[in-house]
């Protein structure tokens, strides 16, 4: 097993800094998910973005560690079939996971790992698999889903980027809703545009858009900014 498991632990920001703008920012985020809905709980989260490098799974991680913190029972699910991060992020194996249970080998409870951080866990990815897309689309998902609700407080789900591959549409429509990470830098209008409307097209609820590495002063690179996808 040690040889699956990563070494190069990739700092969180929340973790190590609590008190930081960034954290509150974080704390923020957090706040505003509690709050964007009136009529039922928000306890399945996905995040997205619409190509890779965006910080998709570096906020995952982060909004994590926030519940954590506010003394809930948090899972994070690394659903990315296709690169997984979440074992290298906590530094754990990633021989077995979500990959086994949806191939009928083991349930939640055998292959959900804890962390380093207090209330919370972690389902990494598992093996990459040759049918990402249908494990995810499969009623074996939803089961689990299911199941992992009677179990944890919040479930935060982290998903490729969504113009790459349709593996977060088939997930986006299982959750309460979703939030799409962008890099200010990087993607294009109509980039974003487009992700909101086939995530839309799956009827998901989008919960509102993250703004990744906006420069507001020299030194201050990553800042997360909500903003409600309502009326957008």
């Amino acid at each position: 097993m040690s040889m699956q498991r990563s070494t190069n632990k990739r700092p969180i920001i929340t973790e190590i800094n609590p008190k930081s703008p960034i954290s509150e920012a974080y704390r923020t985020l957090r706040t505003n998910v509690d709050f964007s809905s009136i009529d039922s709980d928000i306890q399945v989260v996905m995040l997205t973005s619409a190509g890779p490098g965006e910080g998709k799974s570096t906020t995952a991680t982060n909004l994590a560690v926030t519940y954590a913190q506010a003394d809930k029972k948090v899972l994070i699910i690394d659903a990315d079939l296709r690169k997984p991060t979440m074992h290298h992020t906590f530094l754990r194996s990633n021989r077995w996971g979500l990959t086994n249970i949806l191939a009928s080998h083991g349930t939640g409870r055998e292959v959900v790992v804890d962390t380093d951080i207090e209330n919370l866990y972690l389902l990494p990815s598992g093996p990459i698999p040759p049918n990402p897309s249908e494990m995810l689309a499969s009623t074996r998902m939803s089961r689990l889903l299911d199941e992992l609700k009677n179990e944890y407080d919040m479930i935060i789900i982290d998903t490729p980027p969504a113009l790459v591959v349709t593996d977060a549409q088939v997930i986006a429509s299982r959750c309460d809703g979703v939030i799409l990470v962008i890099n200010s830098g990087e993607v294009k209008r109509e980039m974003a545009i487009k992700v909101k409307a086939n995530l839309e097209r799956v009827n998901a609820r989008i919960l509102g858009v993250v703004l990744n590495n906006l420069d507001r002063k020299q030194g201050e690179s990553y800042y997360y900014y909500y903003y409600g996808a309502k009326g957008e």
